[in-house]
């Protein structure tokens, strides 16, 4: 289906032929279109053109307005404002016609895919294996996800991975205990080989806590541990062996949290960082030849002249510790290789925490100097703010410690499950439990990604699973409604366009606000910003909310309108529901 040109594009376009007619000199120039209480749409631009061409701008923009062709078509009237800005109306009829055009092509409504798509490699939800998931891998995940789905749908060609934590000198201690205690990890049932992901995460807990201990009080025990380290890292074939059994064990679990949250996790698309260890001497090398790293006291170092610590002195990034071991840099620095050089990557986008900002800046300074990262690839980091409790401080549970993620999933589901028994008239026990969950995952989703990413952002249940205010809930139940009123219509009587119809003005400013989720998709996936999508996703619910109140759908005045009010529904629904979808939320068709 062919994208559709949004009535911005089309007006900017008109205005833009008629400045030109009247000064050919400023072709291209941008007439600075922008949404106004004012009339529909107010352009700026002319003040700029004036000042420069030494005119008088209200001359100047009656002279453009002259050039404007006003009916029915697109452009209802346009009026010279204040010192020089330009008001204009859209017709009702053009109003109706670009969404009858969206309406035709329910897969995409009209989106356009970028003309020239790049690669994108994004690395995002990364958790650790043989450790809980908890609140702090929240926003990487659902922040990642949903850019991807965004870049996805634009047309970019993306590449997931999963920087898994499954590497360095922790596994040592866990190995040789395992190897101790070999049945450490075995299933209660042997037979079934799809264990829980609860039952895989509390064994892993449970050897973890004991190694642990063991690690700490017993001397030889600990010598017997970080000779395993050096086994692992050597490629010795049995410690490989029992490495696996903890990253197999972890991927059940990450798998069952990854399926609670409802995002689609495939199997090749982590690699952890055991993944570039074939990479890391390779990498360092490379390096030191070039000058680009240099050692200091035994370790492989790269400088910076902006990096100081509290005495002044450069703080270095090491890529080799003295003693030969590599640390979190050489990893990343091998993955920028290989996802430049072997990915083919032009843009690398990384989903990580703001505190890792500063190891990033010099990763990548690092990579660039080395000319890894050429002119034709970008590298960025999404850095993501911290969850706050309700007090505005770091959340945790009561004792102090990290809130684990699935316990705060299912608090989650269980509150909208209530709201939905609360409000549901028609729906079984299963019903209530399915939307619970598409509730309560997606309130939670929700609330991380209609903040924008680098900001803080407290963590409030009640609030989250809200009907009233800018929540997912709103949206899921605006959406919701939509679908009871088309059950409702009466028979033979189909949601149709009529664009012959005068429109009320909630319709305008419903319809107007429709045809541009075009635009907000190409910003929110230009920007990496699931949030600007999500802005626009509650004003939209809000306009509908407005147009429902003023406007009767099934006792509008004749057939056609009820047809055409049918229509604005429709095209709404199904606007909502592809943008929500791009926030990787659900919108069930009952609620």
């Amino acid at each position: 289906m062919a994208s559709v040109t949004s009535l911005s594009d089309s007006v900017q376009q008109h205005l833009a032929s008629a400045l030109s007619a009247v000064r050919p000199e400023a072709a291209g120039a941008d007439p600075l279109l922008r949404r106004s209480d004012r009339a529909d749409y107010q352009a700026n631009g002319i003040l700029a053109l004036a000042k420069k061409a030494k005119a008088n701008p209200r001359e100047l923009a009656a002279e453009v307005v002259a050039h404007v062709v006003t009916g029915d078509e697109l452009l209802k009237d346009v009026e010279v404002s204040g010192p020089g800005f330009l008001n204009l109306t859209i017709a009702d009829r053009a109003i109706t016609a670009n969404l009858a055009a969206r309406y035709a092509d329910p897969e995409r409504l009209g989106v356009p895919v970028v003309p020239d798509p790049g690669t994108t490699v994004i690395d995002y939800a990364q958790p650790n294996v043989a450790k809980e998931m908890h609140v702090g891998h929240l926003r990487s995940a659902v922040i990642g996800d949903s850019v991807v789905r965004l870049l996805e749908f634009t047309g970019e060609n993306v590449v997931r991975r999963h920087h898994i934590g499954d590497w360095g000198t922790q596994f040592g201690m866990l190995i040789q205990y395992l190897d101790e205690h070999p049945h450490e990890l075995d299933h209660k049932d042997a037979e079934s080989l799809q264990a829980s992901g609860q039952e895989a995460m509390s064994n892993l807990d449970r050897l973890y806590k004991t190694a642990r201990k063991l690690f700490d009080s017993d001397e030889e025990f600990k010598t017997r541990s970080r000779r395993r380290v050096v086994d692992l890292q050597a490629g010795d074939p049995q410690t490989l062996a029992i490495w696996q059994k903890f990253v197999d064990e972890s991927k059940i679990y990450f798998f069952s949290v990854f399926d609670k949250l409802d995002m689609e996790i495939q199997d090749a698309d982590i690699v952890g960082e055991s993944g570039y260890n074939d990479m890391l001497a390779e990498t360092c090398r490379l390096l030191e030849e070039s000058g680009v790293a240099v050692r200091s006291e035994g370790a492989l170092c790269v400088f910076f002249e902006d990096v100081l610590g509290p005495d002044g002195k450069q703080v270095p990034l090491i890529v080799q510790k003295s003693d030969g071991g590599y640390g979190y840099a050489a990893t990343d620095l091998s993955a920028i290789r290989d996802r430049v050089f072997h990915l083919k990557a032009d843009t690398l986008l990384y989903v990580v925490d703001a505190r890792q900002a500063l190891h990033f800046r010099m990763v990548f300074e690092t990579a660039r100097r080395a000319g890894w990262l050429g002119d034709g690839v970008t590298a960025l980091q999404l850095a993501f703010g911290t969850i706050l409790g309700k007090d505005g401080k770091p959340f945790k549970t009561r004792e102090g410690e990290s809130v684990k993620l699935v316990d705060l999933l299912d608090e989650a589901v269980d509150r909208a499950s209530a709201v939905v028994r609360e409000k549901a008239q028609d729906l079984s026990e299963e019903e209530i439990a399915e939307r619970g969950t598409q509730v309560g995952v997606g309130a939670v989703k929700y609330a991380d990604l209609s903040t924008s990413a680098n900001r803080d952002y407290k963590f409030d249940l009640d609030q989250m699973v809200s009907l009233n205010g800018d929540t997912s809930v709103y949206l899921q139940y605006a959406y919701a409604r939509i679908q009871s009123i088309l059950r409702k219509a009466p028979e033979g009587v189909h949601p149709s366009a009529h664009p012959e119809l005068t429109l009320h003005a909630a319709e305008r400013a419903l319809g107007l606000h429709v045809d541009a989720f075009a635009e907000t998709v190409a910003d929110a996936a230009r920007e990496y910003a699931p949030h600007k999508l999500a802005a626009y996703l509650y004003q939209l619910a809000s306009l509908y909310t407005s147009f429902y109140d003023k406007c009767p759908v099934l006792k509008a005045g004749s057939p056609d309108q009820v047809a055409n009010r049918l229509f604005l529904c429709d095209v709404t629904a199904r606007t909502l529901h592809r943008g929500m979808a791009l926030l990787g939320i659900r919108t069930p068709e009952r609620l």
